[in-house]
């Protein structure tokens, strides 16, 4: 339960028609299998105390009285469960009789929760034995083995609260209410349920699963919620139907798990609870009831408390070390494309606005330029322009190798743009001599000083053209203000601001795959091939000397803290503990941990180079401009952030 994760549990134990003696028993069984997995919540089908397909005999008296009797069995011999379980039975209330999910836990029943839609159509006829729930709100009488009386609320409004864990709120809803227009759950998640359970009895008919699947899904992502579905299997009567058993536990539109169909059994997943309550907040849209208009009408809610042992959940979860890319090809070649569309549309706008012709990119033969180049290309063409247009400039210095430099001489020239050199070596050292720096002395002002020279001789190139500079720094550059101030920070439009390093590899890729261009194609996967460098210290031996991972970090580390700390809001411990998972193999953890400090204090130091960038497109769900995405301070504090990861431990295993 520590950083919001919990297990949870969806069941499908095995059921004999109207034994509810032998049904506890399996539900006993398997609650307290479930338990030993570590879930925290558990979840068995409708009616399972009886079994769903029971009939006429949902009338007889003696069924009805074993079904509460065994309720009372299975709270008793689940009392040192260190979980919440729901279960389904058939109860009367006042006469009448309700399909309801009873939720138990230590031993102690905490309310009963009536079906509202009773489908009788097809091969459904419960409405020949139930009464909708909807308007049933009261105590129902039970007595324990003791004797002893007890009020149990039941409502088809109830909030099942965890004390140790307040954002983990649960409602229930049964099986039919899912699959309706408007679903009971809809309310429930707008006033606070964070987790939705379904009991649920849903007979298998061809591709019927896969409509089940969508609908857990999608209502778990409007919702905002995590959605668990436990449904009945063998065991129920196949006189009619066949029940396969399809459990499955979604959260915010993910599927986290899902049990084979025809084999009853045990399904668990490790939900985020805080994840989805960050989410919540953040979306200014999902409005609850505490934020509607003073005297308007809603139904009322009452909440149950439980209690349960805070614990770390012992995760199964994983976590995707690049969750920027796609792990799927033809997924990936999809997002690849579009985000490239993206980026082009951008720029088409921006030239078509300003009636521009000509533009101007400063290319090194590194990936964030040629990937600004062919975007520029792909606009171009989008506006029937002639590529020579594109004025693409190499301007080789004290750092540039003839790799990079004979790489983007060919790139330029197989795209049909045209090519200017303009060499800076001359210009800078003039420069250092007017400022009195020894250009021996290999430190940030030689380092910037080129960048600067660049961007100058862009700026002006872009000028006698009446053109404009495309600008080159992907989105993990910027989040680490891994670039010049006022040198290649600057530009008129940049097209990958938003694009983080580990997708930038991709999207080159995927043109070298696609462009149908042979010699295109061997340039790109050079360029793919060299080390990523700025190229601004001496190369040695010809080959590139300064790596930029060696300096700042692995770039799949640093869009890995970027996306869970911007996208998710997470804090460093959390991050850190679902690193050790992501990256279990690739990187120790103190490594991690070595370059998450080097991520935290340079985020939150770089900020004012942020809080003034040129225009350029969101592609993805994380993006820093200062006019989108990130409003922050240039002045904030890391001091809370830096003090939590001096608290983690670089040797412990998650």
């Amino acid at each position: 339960m520590k950083d919001g994760f919990i297990k949870v549990a969806a069941c499908t134990p095995n059921v004999r028609v109207a034994d509810c003696e032998y049904n506890a028993e399996e539900i006993i069984r398997m609650a307290q299998d479930a338990g030993t997995h570590g879930a925290k919540v558990i979840v068995m089908p409708e009616l399972c105390i009886t079994s769903y397909t029971c009939g006429d005999l949902f009338w007889q008296e003696l069924l009805l009285e074993e079904a509460k009797k065994q309720l009372l069995h299975i709270a008793e011999e689940t009392a040192k469960l260190d979980a919440v379980l729901f279960v389904g039975l058939p109860l009367e209330y006042k006469g009448k009789l309700y399909n309801t999910a009873a939720g138990i836990c230590r031993g102690e029943i905490l309310g009963f929760v009536p079906k509202i839609h009773l489908p009788n159509y097809n091969e459904f006829y419960e409405a020949r034995y139930f009464t909708s729930g909807a308007e049933v709100d009261g105590f129902v009488l039970l007595k324990n083995g003791s004797g002893e009386e007890m009020e149990v609320p039941i409502s088809s409004n109830l909030l099942f609260t965890c004390t140790a864990m307040p954002d983990l709120k649960i409602a229930a809803e049964i099986c039919e209410d899912l699959w309706v227009p408007n679903p009971p759950s809809v309310a429930h998640a707008y006033h606070g349920a964070t987790l939705i359970v379904n009991l649920s009895a849903s007979d298998e008919v061809v591709g019927k699963d896969s409509y089940r699947r969508s609908l857990v899904s999608s209502q778990s992502a409007r919702l905002l919620c995590g959605y668990l579905y436990a449904t009945a299997g063998e065991g129920e009567s196949t006189q009619d139907v066949v029940y396969g058993g399809h459990n499955l536990i979604a959260e915010n539109g993910t599927i986290l798990a899902e049990s084979r169909r025809f084999v009853n059994g045990i399904t668990c997943a490790d939900l985020d609870i805080r994840r989805l309550a960050n989410e919540r907040r953040r979306m200014t849209t999902c409005l609850f009831s505490s934020d509607r208009e003073e005297g308007e009408k809603e139904p009322f809610y009452s909440e149950v408390f439980f209690d349960l042992s805070v614990e770390e959940t012992k995760l199964t979860r994983k976590f995707d070390s690049r969750p920027f890319v796609p792990g799927v090809k033809e997924e990936r070649d999809r997002r690849c494309d579009e985000i490239l569309h993206i980026q082009a549309m951008g720029l088409k706008k921006r030239l078509a606005h300003i009636h521009c012709q000509n533009a101007v990119i400063g290319l090194s033969g590194g990936l964030d330029s040629t990937l600004a180049l062919l975007v520029t290309v792909r606009a171009f063409d989008l506006l029937g322009m002639d590529r020579k247009k594109i004025t693409a400039v190499t301007m080789p210095c004290f750092g540039t190798t003839d790799r990079t430099y004979h790489n983007a001489c060919m790139l330029s020239e197989r795209l049909g743009t045209t090519l200017k050199e303009v060499n800076i070596r001359e210009a800078v050292n003039i420069h250092f001599r007017d400022i009195e720096h020894d250009p021996e002395k290999h430190d940030v002002t030689y380092e910037n000083g080129q960048a600067r020279e660049r961007t100058q001789i862009l700026m002006d190139i872009a000028n006698q053209s009446g053109g404009i500079v495309i600008g080159t720094g992907d989105l993990s550059e910027l989040a680490l203000g891994w670039a010049t101030y006022n040198g290649d920070h600057m530009s008129m439009y940049a097209v990958n601001c938003s694009v983080p390093k580990t997708l930038v590899r991709h999207l080159v890729q995927y043109y070298a795959d696609t462009c149908g261009d042979g010699q295109l194609s061997e340039v790109l996967l050079d360029i793919l091939d060299t080390p990523v460098s700025p190229e601004l210290l001496p190369p040695k031996d010809g080959v590139i000397s300064q790596k930029t991972e060696d300096l700042v970090g692995p770039y799949e580390l640093h869009d890995f803290f970027l996306y869970y700390m911007l996208r998710w809001t997470f804090p460093p411990k959390k991050i850190y503990r679902m690193a050790q998972i992501a990256f279990e193999g690739e990187y120790d953890n103190a490594t991690i941990l070595k370059w998450m400090k080097i991520f935290y204090r340079r985020f939150f130091q770089q900020q004012f180079k942020r809080s003034c960038l040129p225009d350029g497109p969101k592609v993805g769900s994380v993006a820093v401009s200062p006019r989108g995405d990130l409003r922050m301070p240039s002045d904030a504090c890391a001091k809370h952030w830096l003090d939590q990861v001096e608290t983690l431990d670089g040797n412990h295993e998650s």
